[in-house]
């Protein structure tokens, strides 16, 4: 009798171990975190060709926040900035488009193991493009804002439990005014870091 109660008391120790190692490896999941991105945009420009010159590439920067729901969702939220693309008839005219957007996002997660998972998101952005243009020497400028569709994919390498380097693509759908300035998707190509708090 004594040994089965024994047995049943240690088993019970053992129950609430392995409950707790999941209660705390679940906290472990969940948390603020910060980070920040570099890497290369390009803008989905018209009418290139035919004496119209086209510089769609430029450096994008991103800073961001987020919270961690669990290991597989985290909601974020982002300021990115575009670059600046160019369309110019040499010696006539040239226009330059200097595009940002505030983004907020859903981010799924697929664990592969303790270090690396694969992720693709999903949100809204608010963005603003500004275009500065030149003919003849006589220059003008004219900003939008619009409100649409985000998303992308990336992988994430978790160097420590604390920091974490990513690789991703990300599109802007329809940055722009198509009544005035035009409509271009934005796609970017970013390698960045994540710190979590702890």
């Amino acid at each position: 009798m004594l040994v089965k109660r024994a047995s049943l008391a240690l088993l019970a120790a053992a129950g609430m171990a392995m409950s707790s190692g999941a209660l705390a490896q679940g906290k472990g999941d969940m948390g603020f975190y910060i980070g920040a991105t570099f890497g290369q945009s390009k803008v989905d420009l018209e009418d290139c060709g035919g004496g119209v010159d086209c510089d769609d590439k430029d450096t994008a920067w991103r800073i961001l926040g987020g919270y961690q729901l669990n290991r597989n969702f985290a909601l974020e939220l982002g300021y990115h900035d575009l670059g600046t693309a160019t369309q110019s008839v040499p010696g006539i005219a040239s226009i330059d488009f200097k595009a940002n957007a505030i983004e907020f996002l859903a981010v799924g997660m697929l664990p592969i193991n303790n270090q690396f998972s694969l992720y693709g998101k999903a949100g809204l952005y608010r963005g603003e493009v500004k275009a500065s243009a030149t003919l003849f020497g006589v220059s003008d400028s004219l900003k939008e804002t619009n409100t649409d569709l985000t998303f992308g994919f990336g992988a994430q390498f978790n160097v420590t439990r604390e920091l974490g380097l990513r690789a991703e693509w990300q599109r802007y759908t329809s940055m722009g005014d198509n009544a005035t300035i035009g409509e271009s998707d934005v796609d970017v190509m970013s390698l960045g870091l994540v710190y979590r708090f702890q």
